[in-house]
């Protein structure tokens, strides 16, 4: 047979072949879509500080040194990754910035720091506010390059005296004379990292409470990565009655709101007394977002070396998240092994 011939009747036999296959495709109706099993995990972030006795950060832990409880039953932790200074646990990536999806962000913005004074001339509380000041001063000698400060203070409102920034500098000329002695000028909205971007200054000016304050900066520091911290030096909130201190309906908003958005409150107290009623306010958030209280009238440089400590990093741990219909969950993180002080949250909201 001819070669042309010979070609052209097989090509002939191809598109018989494929019209057929198509028509008896067509004849069976659409094909049903293939399914695999695919079994999804749920996982909770809970960012945790450990420190040991002297207040410095403890380095090299990994999964196996944590032991987890989500509403009083063990859960599995799947890894903790360090974030911060120092060097990463043995075998596991130092984890810059984890956001809400648990990925590394590829840039490394250094720590998210949040000054917040609470200024009240009253005696007893101006003394201690001017003497941590100066000591706040000196904690900025503690930043690395890589870490970004705001400063708000709040007397009547919230106010807002300086973005996200790492110059130095600056924030020593609004400690030093700002946040007692002037108002704050136009902020300046940070390029690159911004506080201000999601907090109106007019917004500010419409929180007449601390805790509506610190629920407004939760709220803005909410989509920014990983773990954000807020220093709040101040007096104290919540209410004295009958029935001993009870926090006003504002405070649940702000919890819900500083849980959300990974932020832990450390209160520095500056009162000068041994105890007084409106401490349990500053106990309380510190303790329920992963934080901690002290106060400062007798050993100030004691606690901000603790707070130095904390604020060196944190570990992440991946933990799997249980099957529950409840929206608050409460948790519960310990070292399984060794000494050593755990800082971490102590419920989501789901």
């Amino acid at each position: 047979m001819d070669p042309l011939v010979r070609s052209f009747t097989a090509l002939l036999v191809s598109s018989v072949l494929a019209l057929n296959y198509a028509l008896a495709a067509r004849a069976q109706g659409p094909q049903q879509p293939r399914y695999s099993e695919r079994v999804e995990v749920a996982r909770v972030i809970v960012d945790v500080r450990v420190v040991n006795d002297m207040g410095d950060a403890m380095l090299g832990l990994g999964a196996d040194d944590f032991k987890v409880k989500i509403d009083g039953k063990p859960v599995r932790v799947e890894s903790a990754l360090w974030s911060g200074g120092g060097e990463p646990q043995t075998g596991e990536e130092p984890l810059e910035a984890a956001g809400f999806a648990g990925t590394a962000s590829p840039v490394s913005l250094g720590r998210l720091i949040v000054l917040l004074f609470q200024k009240d001339l009253e005696p007893s509380r101006i003394v201690g506010l001017m003497r941590m000041l100066i000591e706040a001063q000196g904690f900025l000698d503690t930043l690395t390059p890589d870490d970004r400060v705001a400063v708000l203070s709040f007397d009547s409102h919230l106010k807002i005296w300086l973005d996200f920034t790492s110059d130095r500098e600056r924030l020593r000329r609004v400690l030093k004379r700002g946040i007692l002695l002037e108002n704050p000028p136009p902020v300046q909205e940070a390029s690159s990292v911004s506080l201000v971007a999601r907090l109106d200054p007019a917004e500010g000016r419409r929180a007449y409470s601390i805790e509506k304050g610190l629920q407004l900066i939760a709220e803005a520091l909410d989509r920014l990565p990983g773990a954000k911290s807020i220093v709040l030096v101040g007096h104290g909130f919540g209410r004295l009655g009958s029935m001993g201190v009870t926090m006003d309906a504002d405070y649940e908003l702000a919890r819900n709101a500083l849980l959300a958005a990974r932020t832990s409150v450390f209160s520095l107290d500056v009162t000068n007394a041994d105890y007084h009623s409106l401490e349990a306010g500053l106990e309380l958030v510190s303790e329920q977002t992963g934080g901690f209280f002290a106060r400062t009238h007798i050993f100030s440089k004691q606690a901000m070396r603790r707070l130095a400590g904390a604020l060196a990093g944190y570990y992440v741990l991946f933990v799997e998240k249980p099957d529950a219909d409840r929206d608050t969950h409460e948790i519960d993180v310990q070292l399984a092994r060794g000494k050593g002080t755990v800082l971490a949250k102590r419920g989501y909201v789901d």
